[in-house]
């Protein structure tokens, strides 16, 4: 009986995983991409410069400079083409109002007012009457200590 329980629990270590490695590469390719242009410039007072484009047509552009209270105030592109062949651009600034990217691949909330669907009106309907029916007294549940 021990000898089965010994070579059941043998067989159940050895099926288990062995650790757990490096994810495979997502993009199994080992293809060299030239760097075309490579410019930087940053200055002492904080305002900086930079654009990168590789042989891939990766192109990313970006400066900036000292804003209010310390921030930094920047503003830039960077654009791609997508494994499916879907050219992806994105412009952005970033400054004291937040970060704000413009691209036509970002998704667009409706506008509003817009229509308000029927069972939501419906259900709106339904509280009010409710909240009619109900006593408006005070809750005796929240009182003072």
């Amino acid at each position: 009986m021990k000898l089965i329980i010994l070579v059941a629990l043998v067989a159940i270590a050895s099926a288990a995983p062995q650790g757990y490695g490096a994810p495979p590469p997502r993009y199994g390719s080992s293809e060299e991409v030239p760097i075309l242009k490579d410019e930087r410039v940053i200055e002492d007072d904080g305002r900086y410069n930079f654009d990168v484009e590789t042989g891939n047509g990766i192109v990313v552009s970006e400066s900036g400079s000292p804003g209010n209270k310390g921030a930094i105030a920047s503003a830039g592109f960077f654009s791609y083409t997508a494994p499916d062949g879907t050219p992806v651009s994105l412009k952005f600034v970033a400054d004291e109002n937040g970060y704000q990217p413009q691209s036509d691949l970002l998704p667009v909330a409706p506008e509003f007012p817009h229509p308000i669907p029927q069972f939501v009106l419906d259900q709106i309907a339904f509280a009010a009457q409710e909240d009619a029916r109900r006593p408006q007294e005070p809750s005796g549940r929240y009182g003072a200590p």
